[in-house]
This record gives structure tokens, C-alpha cells and sequence, in this order.
């Protein structure tokens, strides 16, 4: 796997690996990738007949940098809509998912690690990002937590569907993506397009990307899923 020793486009400036680092830390991962396989760890489990798209967290809290978690994330919502766009293309069931904003919700012990600093004002910045130009017969799934699946029907609905792959987009890589593919991994295959999910921190993206891969689904270059996408037989085929 070639490394790109490039800074990201994507995420927040501070949050950023030191120029220096970026290199050794991209090599030390591929050879843990290795390392990984020599185990027999990583393998692939594929694309099924049956897949879904899923799209996390692009709603306005997420994708507007001036937020409190928010980042520059347009490469990220660039590489969805192209997933997204095939998707729909092939008639595969499509989800969205939001944070299920409630000020009358009761405190949980996590609020201490991020107090969201919000009022009964901001529920509109948990709208969907509207380049995403969600449709009428596509689910917005509201959740509590970071897993899309985590007090939701989620799974419910998928199964009902009988789907076998789940295609996973969106932010953030190292929360509510990884929370999801960790959830979804015992029922369903896991397909991640590596350009359509992102991350705040570089770090934690690049960490966390890679234990995806190592463990929960396949990693793949976004033009690859979208190929495989657009390769399935159609209804009447």
C-alpha cells in the first residue's frame, strides 16, 4: 500500500502531526499493518450481494469549522456524494444519521469528557448538511450515542432489508465511524471508502482507520467501492 506523505485537507489545523512526524508515523503504521497480517489478522471480508449505505454525523455541528467539534471536512462530504450518488444509482437503501439533540435529556457520566456547550436554540445546527440532498424515502436515524446502531433500530431496519454489507461514510473516524463498524462487524460486512470518512485529529484518524482494517471491515480506495457499487446486477437483470 503506497503512503501519502501529504498533510490532510481535511480536519482542524491544531490538531495536525507535526510535519516531521507525519512520515515515520505513516511507515511505523504500515509496517504494523504487516506485522498484522503475518498474524493473520486483517483479512478481507468483501462485498456482499445485499449492501446499504450509511452516512454519519454530516450534519451542520459536524461539517461547519466554526463549530465546537466542527472541522473542515469538504473532501470528506465530496467523497460521500460520489458514494452517494452511486448508491442511489443502484437503488441501494440509503441512512443518514444525526445526534438526537434534546435539552431535556439527563446528564450521562460521558458529558464530563465533552460538555457541548448548547441551548435549546441549536437544534437546527443537527440538520443534514444539504449538499447531501437527503430524500424523502431515505432514513435520518437520530441517535444518543456514538454507534449508529446503540439505541436505535438500526439493525432492525437493515435485516428487514436483507442486507449483508454496510457501507460506512462520514465522521468521525475515530468516534462515532469506528463505534458503527464496531457494532456492525458481527452482523454485517464492513466497507469503508477511506476518502468519505475523516477525522478532526490526524492522528486519531489514521490510528483508527487502520484498526478498521485490521479488525472490523475493509478499508478501500472510494473509487474501488464505488466500481463495485455500480457492478451490481441491477433489479431485472
Amino acid at each position: 500500500m503506497s503512503i501519502d506523505y501529504h498533510a490532510p485537507t481535511f480536519g482542524s489545523a491544531d490538531l495536525r502531526l507535526p510535519d516531521a512526524l507525519r512520515g515515520p508515523l505513516k511507515e511505523h503504521l504500515a509496517q504494523l499493518r504487516e506485522r498484522y497480517l503475518a498474524r493473520g489478522w486483517a483479512g478481507r471480508v468483501g462485498f456482499g450481494r445485499r449492501p446499504a449505505l450509511i452516512v454519519i454525523d454530516l450534519a451542520l455541528f459536524w461539517t461547519r469549522p466554526q463549530m465546537q467539534i466542527g472541522a473542515e471536512v469538504e473532501p470528506i462530504l465530496a467523497a460521500t456524494c460520489r458514494v452517494l450518488a452511486a448508491a442511489r444509482a443502484a437503488k441501494l437503501p440509503v441512512f443518514f444519521t444525526t445526534y438526537a439533540f434534546d435539552p431535556a435529556d439527563p446528564p450521562s457520566p460521558q458529558n464530563r469528557k465533552l460538555q457541548l456547550k448548547l441551548t435549546p436554540d441549536d437544534a437546527p445546527l443537527f440538520e443534514l448538511e444539504p449538499r447531501l440532498e437527503r430524500r424523502p424515502d431515505e432514513k435520518i436515524v437520530r441517535k444518543r450515542y456514538a454507534s449508529s446502531f446503540k439505541g436505535t433500530n438500526l439493525h432492525e431496519m437493515l435485516t428487514s432489508l436483507g442486507v449483508d454489507t454496510l457501507i460506512v461514510t462520514g465522521l468521525s473516524t475515530s468516534h462515532c465511524v469506528y463505534a458503527t463498524c464496531r457494532d456492525a462487524t458481527d452482523s454485517f460486512r464492513v466497507i469503508v471508502p477511506r476518502e468519505a470518512v475523516g477525522e478532526r485529529c490526524e492522528l486519531m484518524h489514521e490510528v483508527n482507520l487502520l484498526d478498521i482494517d485490521i479488525d472490523l471491515g475493509d478499508v478501500m480506495p472510494a473509487d474501488e467501492v464505488i466500481a463495485l457499487i455500480e457492478a451490481l446486477p441491477r433489479s431485472g437483470e
